[in-house]
């Protein structure tokens, strides 16, 4: 039988989204290295972008497996496999061609002042040039910058479901058992584990490189989330369970963000031997405040954003699209702005309400052109006009 659509998953997946554009505005302003950097960065709001960086993509993760294993009680595996390579690798492979190497080229502009023109700039892009170094860090081209996820997505989304056809009726079975081990205390504690197995077996010796090769510490963390949301998916137990636990979580995710806040701020004379000894303890309170929030947002969403819209159903199809388009614009507006001189306030509002309105703006056309719409990851408008039908709601759309 089939189970009824978490609608709240895909208001959650909306949101999260969203936020990537506050976030990526937000890199243009703090001391962490982008492609291009306000003159004005400092670390005035890094602990705004702390709030969400740690669990904001294991979010989407979840999600996204979450419905892999809804998609899953529609068709066979290799329908599913077919589907998700044609939705997910069609944009990832424009994006690296058409979307995304203006931002590579606005970041050699600055950091190299490289002055060539961008149809030259061009040539060496497809052509694989890596000789736009500073030191030993040299830009890697042609890339997918923040496609990355597409990329990871679909690598995982192709590893399980062949999990799922290897374990057939078993596949159930395990999301049973999974689903009765996480009550009570275990919610929390039993995830947050693994990700701390993970963090001290793996982040020293794999750092995030998002180049899916040799990437092992990102992979341990998404691919866990990821395989979870899947087994996971039809136990309407743990919802409940998540919603019922929802105000404890956001207590622990709030006192996690703060210590660690907290502890990365710690000036660096005063990082003494006895500060240091604590570096165990604060990663394992990292991987809370990766799990806790994700706890609190499917919690407060079963709570309160279990239900049926246009809105919903119109946004859920734009996700993706701006989601494509979002990066390349605060990167280009960012750059072009740079002249004006506006205070770094005025200019991050503009760079944010702009590129909502450009990215819709673009997604209005795109989604009614049949021929790019697979260019941006979204089916056929015959496709797209049938799962408005009700009979079509128990499938959410990654």
């Amino acid at each position: 039988m089939t189970k009824p659509r978490l609608y709240f998953l895909d208001w959650i997946r909306i949101f999260a989204f969203f936020v990537l554009i506050f976030y990526h505005t937000g890199m243009y302003y703090v001391t962490w290295d982008w492609h291009v950097k306000s003159p004005y960065a400092s670390d005035a709001i890094e602990p705004l972008m702390i709030l969400s960086s740690p669990w904001r993509l294991g979010l989407l993760f979840m999600i996204s497996g979450v419905a892999t294993a809804f998609m899953l009680q529609k068709m066979r595996v290799g329908a599913l496999l077919k589907q998700r390579s044609w939705r997910l690798l069609v944009p990832l492979i424009f994006g690296m061609f058409v979307i995304v190497p203006p931002q590579s080229y606005f970041e050699v502009v600055e950091k190299i002042a490289y002055h060539g023109s961008y149809a030259e700039f061009m040539r060496l892009y497809v052509s694989g040039y890596h000789g736009f170094c500073r030191g030993d860090d040299c830009l890697r081209m042609p890339t997918w910058n923040h496609l990355w996820f597409v990329a990871y997505l679909w690598t995982y989304t192709m590893i399980g479901g062949l999990i799922v056809w290897l374990l057939g009726s078993r596949f159930q079975r395990v999301s049973d058992a999974l689903g009765r081990l996480l009550s009570g205390w275990r919610i929390v504690v039993l995830p947050v584990a693994v990700l701390a197995a993970a963090r001290y077996l793996l982040v020293d010796r794999f750092p995030t490189t998002h180049a899916l090769t040799n990437d092992w510490y990102s992979h341990s963390q998404y691919f866990f989330l990821f395989a979870l949301g899947a087994l996971l998916a039809m136990q309407t137990g743990f919802w409940a369970r998540v919603d019922a636990l929802r105000w404890t979580s956001l207590g622990l995710w709030l006192c996690s963000w703060a210590l660690i806040v907290c502890y990365w701020s710690i000036p660096e004379a005063l990082a003494t031997p006895e500060v240091l000894q604590w570096k165990p303890v604060m990663r394992a309170i990292y991987c809370l405040c990766q799990w806790a929030p994700i706890l609190t947002a499917c919690g407060f969403g079963h709570r309160h954003l279990n239900f049926d819209s246009a809105k919903r159903r119109y946004l859920t199809e734009a996700v993706f699209p701006v989601y494509i388009l979002h990066q390349t614009l605060i990167v280009s507006m960012a750059h072009w702005m740079k002249p004006i001189k506006l205070a770094p306030g005025i200019e991050g509002v503009f760079l944010i309400v702009l590129t909502f309105g450009i990215s819709f703006g673009v997604f209005e056309v795109v989604r009614r052109i049949g021929v790019l719409r697979p260019l941006f990851g979204l089916t056929s408008q015959k496709s797209a006009y049938a799962a408005q039908a009700p009979a079509a709601m128990a499938t959410p759309a990654l």
